[in-house]
């Protein structure tokens, strides 16, 4: 008999603590496992309840998931990146600076993202980071506890596997989180000094603030580039801050067919991996397209052919 099922036949009763916080209120009768299988099964069944009531298992994904993080391993590092419905998918723009193409391009589409849509273009995945974006609008303390458990969490799997752990938060999102303010005042930055935190941001001035450096000394941004901000661009690149860019590299994600050079600067292999905080200063990221911007290149668009270098 599994924990798994051992939890599903022991006595279990649950208070509401809230609308998603639930505290077990009756130990599981069953005598038949050791302590550590009781405590593991407790967990689940603490877990399943979780899950139903949020819509969502998981508020990080952990790098085992993602097939760009989990490359980070060979450098040592262990990535946990937060995906929310990106744009205005759930009701709340989250990518202010998002253009047309960008929309159309996003990666909330690629992997697991992009799997068996049902006819309302949605499918677990997306219905998790709606969710997950909907705890955090209207469950800010219990997303700010939450997340400050899910950071803690990652931190013990990434040390026990001999990793440096990284966090990501803005995956599929470009929130502002250096002005975000948890219960106590402090940002998440400030509540993990330790911990390297990283994103790409469309907005402008966040990217040059950074490159100033005028952000957390824990929080590293990349510029990304778009259809219609070629002007910031530059301007992100004349304050000394680096600029990814999405090529379109054929169904194998080529990288051979990017150029070395783009708008004067060097290309380097974004793909190689996730950890932009390694970067050197002054380069251009270049990144395959995926998902749905497979296919879009063009000399202007978001997504540029390699002769647009």
């Amino acid at each position: 008999m599994t924990a798994h099922v051992h939890a599903a036949q022991c006595e279990f009763s649950f208070l509401s603590c809230s609308s998603s916080t639930f505290v077990e209120t009756r130990r599981c009768t069953c005598t038949t496992f050791g302590r550590g299988a009781q405590r593991r099964a407790k967990r689940s069944a603490v877990k399943l309840v979780d899950r139903a009531a949020r819509g969502f298992a998981e508020l990080l994904t952990p790098d085992g998931y993602n097939p760009k993080t989990k490359k980070g391993r060979a450098r040592g590092y262990s990535s946990a990146i937060l995906h929310f419905a990106p744009a205005t998918l759930s009701g709340l723009n989250v990518c202010q600076f998002a253009s047309p193409e960008c929309r159309a391009a996003c990666l909330n589409t690629a992997g697991h993202g992009g799997i068996a849509l049902d006819a309302a273009g949605l499918n677990d995945v997306q219905r998790a980071r709606i969710a997950r974006l909907n705890y955090y609008r209207y469950h800010r303390p219990e997303f700010w506890a939450l997340l400050v458990a899910a950071i803690q969490a990652h931190v013990r799997r990434a040390l026990k596997h001999g990793l440096t752990p990284v966090v990501r938060l803005n995956g599929t999102s470009d929130l502002p989180w250096e002005r975000l303010r948890m219960l106590d005042r402090r940002t998440i930055f400030e509540a993990f000094p330790e911990i390297q935190f990283y994103d790409y941001t469309k907005d402008p001035r966040r990217a040059i603030a950074w490159a100033r450096g005028e952000m957390p000394a824990n929080y590293h941004l990349t510029f990304s580039r778009s259809e219609v901000n070629d002007a910031d661009v530059r301007d992100v690149l004349a304050a000394g801050g680096n600029v990814a860019v999405v090529f379109d590299c054929g169904q194998k994600h080529d990288y051979a067919l990017m150029p070395e050079l783009w708008s004067g600067r060097r290309v380097i292999n974004g793909d190689a991996d996730d950890l932009r905080f390694l970067d050197p200063a002054g380069v251009v990221v270049g990144l395959s397209a995926k998902g749905r911007a497979i296919g879009m290149g063009s000399d202007t668009g978001f997504v540029l052919s390699a002769r647009a270098a």
